[in-house]
Order: structure tokens, then C-alpha cells, then sequence
């Protein structure tokens, strides 16, 4: 299996992964962020899709990238796990940069946001969300 059939799938597992979320948090009864955790799931996944794996040619990922959401209590948290051996790294881009924007949208979005320091399985970029209910 070739590794960039992953990259042509991108809108398919950012839409099916937007799904999921929705239906996750309508089943929560979570709508008053409901809008800011779909987006920041998303930026996520896209993050790991695009950074988190192997350059094709490279080594096929030892790990799937995964996503889940979890609400403990009053917050909701989401977190993307990927195989890559590198931190998330919040950059200024350019005005005329067509991407590098996404974490900045994370922290905008969220009420917390990290990562999991790379080891042998990989990291998980995780964000947090309180709830007011």
C-alpha cells in the first residue's frame, strides 16, 4: 500500500471525522461549543494527516492516526493521536502563507490545548473545552 493514498483521502476523513464529532456531541448535548470542538477537531486531524506521518517515500506510519473525544464532567476534550516524533509548533505565518494557521485557530477556539511529549507510539495533540450548561 501506497502511503499517499492517505493524503488524496484528506476531505474524505476530515468530513466522516466532522461527522463523528457532531453526532458525538449532539448525543452529549453539548451545542453551546459545539461549533469550536467540530473545528478544532478538525484542524487537528489535519495537522496530523499533514505533519504526523511519513513524507511518502518514508516509512509507512508504525501507528493509525486516531481521534476521540471524551467529556469528563463539565469540559470536553479532544485529542488526535499520530505517529510523528515531532511537537506541534504554533508559527506565525506570512500574510500571503496559504496554511500554518490551524494551531493558531486551536488556541483561539479552545480553553486549553497541548501535547503528549513523542515517544515510540507516536503523541496526541489534545485540546479542552468547558461547558456551561
Amino acid at each position: 500500500m501506497k502511503h499517499t493514498g492517505l493524503r488524496h483521502s484528506l476531505p474524505g476523513c476530515l468530513t466522516a471525522t466532522r461527522a463523528f464529532a457532531r453526532a458525538t456531541l449532539r448525543r452529549w448535548q453539548v451545542a453551546d461549543r459545539g461549533d469550536d470542538i467540530v473545528t478544532v477537531v478538525s484542524e487537528l486531524l489535519t495537522n496530523a494527516l499533514r505533519h504526523g506521518i511519513p513524507t511518502p517515500g518514508g516509512a509507512w506510519p508504525r501507528r493509525p492516526v486516531k481521534v476521540g473525544l471524551v467529556q469528563p464532567g463539565e469540559w470536553v476534550v479532544c485529542a488526535v493521536a499520530d505517529p510523528g516524533d515531532r511537537m506541534p509548533v504554533l508559527r506565525e505565518p506570512g500574510v500571503l502563507d496559504e496554511s500554518g494557521r490551524g494551531l493558531h485557530v486551536v488556541a483561539a477556539l479552545s480553553d486549553a490545548w497541548g501535547c503528549t511529549a513523542p515517544g515510540e507510539l507516536g503523541k496526541v495533540v489534545w485540546a479542552m473545552f468547558a461547558l456551561s450548561r
